[in-house]
């Protein structure tokens, strides 16, 4: 039995579209027939996914939200717990669910649990939207049989970063909305405002001085080349995003942000919460260390970090300690790695993961607030002073003249 997703017309012309369980093509038309609709289209929800992510030229892999996630994960973790099947517990989510698309893929995978598959296995189906570090936990969790545990956790991981990103993302919001009033504010003041004030002074005759002079070439030159100047910072924009998807490109351009004092540490905090959080995950849900490594690998997203990882791999599988290989690199922080030393001698590894995600977090968190509150009042500063040197530069023209009056 599989999950298709049909489009059909009802007897007043109107297009009716949702997902119904069956087992062929064939049969769901069977179906919207004895309901009274004629069928239009009729896809299983696999394929059709699978043709909105391939690799045909100008597809898009789309996910879903963290939110939406979240959500599924602790909806499903609470009804394991509970004690309803597989097969029921997927139906009650997919029914609880308000968005089309995801019922559809909820549904696709409690399809291939009535099959006779494991839930993982389900997941497996729609891997653009479940990662391999979902996958490979619940798999584990199945294995184990401790499965509304693993749910529960994968839960709170997902709950954890979705919270996360949200508090960047709110930290984010004001300066940008201040810098780009900032610069809508200071070009319609260089490109209205100051003609407009410079037809004042033309038949005065006078000399201008040197800062109304610089502003108002300023004013000529966005007046004249404002379009060239959107183009060119959009080709220059999309010639840079071009270059680093060269791989050797990228990671340069990688391996030199961690060199840089602030961004480096940004950079390093990041990649080493979300490593030390995914290992966490899978360690304590029994995935083997090996195949944990390669997943929380690839949640890593700086390239020499990564294969930082990819190395201390290497170096275990030939019997190695993990604090060790990663110390060599020296991308990660020292508290990390003497953590994950000491749980490796304690017998304690997925304790220590866990403290020293929770460290990190904490500790990128504090980081973030701190910039974020000396970037606010930089902003409005520098903003301050480019208002003011318009505005003077507008007003010495002024008091040169009274002074001639006088």
């Amino acid at each position: 039995m599989g999950a298709f997703e049909y489009a059909a017309l009802d007897k007043a012309g109107r297009e009716q579209k949702g997902v119904i369980e069956g087992d062929s093509p064939r049969q769901i038309r069977s179906q919207l027939r004895e309901k009274g609709l004629i069928p239009l289209r009729v896809e299983e929800v696999a394929q059709r996914e699978s043709k909105k992510t391939g690799g045909s030229f100008g597809s898009i892999q789309r996910g879903i939200s963290s939110t939406d996630l979240a959500l599924f994960t602790r909806q499903l973790a609470t009804l394991v717990r509970a004690g309803l099947p597989l097969d029921e517990a997927t139906g009650t989510v997919a029914r609880q669910t308000e968005k089309p698309r995801l019922k559809r893929l909820i549904l696709g995978v409690r399809s291939m649990i009535v099959e006779g598959h494991t839930l993982a296995d389900g997941l497996a189906k729609f891997p653009h939207v479940f990662p391999d570090l979902y996958r490979a936990t619940v798999a584990a969790g199945e294995q184990s049989g401790f499965l509304d545990t693993v749910l529960e956790r994968l839960a709170d991981y997902t709950e954890g970063r979705q919270q996360l990103q949200q508090r960047v993302q709110l930290a984010l919001f004001y300066p940008i909305i201040l810098s780009v009033m900032a610069v809508l504010v200071v070009t319609g003041l260089l490109t209205y405002v100051v003609p407009e004030v410079v037809k004042v002074f033309d038949n005065t005759g006078q000399a201008l001085p040197l800062l109304t002079r610089m502003m108002i070439s300023a004013s000529d030159f966005l007046r004249d080349n404002m379009l060239f100047l959107i183009i060119g910072l959009s080709l220059a924009g999309l010639g840079i995003a071009r270059v680093l998807k060269h791989p050797k490109v990228k990671r340069q351009f990688h391996k030199a942000l961690l060199t840089f004092p602030l961004v480096g540490k940004l950079a390093r905090g990041v990649n080493t919460a979300r490593f030390a959080r995914t290992l966490s995950i899978l360690a304590a849900s029994g995935v083997p260390v090996l195949d944990a490594l390669r997943i929380s690998g690839q949640v890593v997203s700086n390239i020499p970090m990564r294969e930082a990882i990819e190395e201390a791999a290497l170096r275990i599988r030939e019997g190695g300690a993990l604090g060790k290989s990663l110390e060599r690199s020296g991308y990660f922080p020292p508290i990390t790695v003497n953590l994950i030393s000491s749980g490796e001698v304690s017998g304690k590894l997925e304790e220590m993961l866990e403290r020293a995600a929770t460290n990190q977090e904490r500790e990128l968190e504090t980081t973030i607030a701190m910039l974020m509150g000396m970037l606010e009042p930089l902003l409005i500063l520098v903003m301050g002073a480019v208002v003011l040197i318009i505005v003077l530069a507008i007003l010495l023209p002024i008091f040169d003249l009274n002074q001639l009056v006088n």
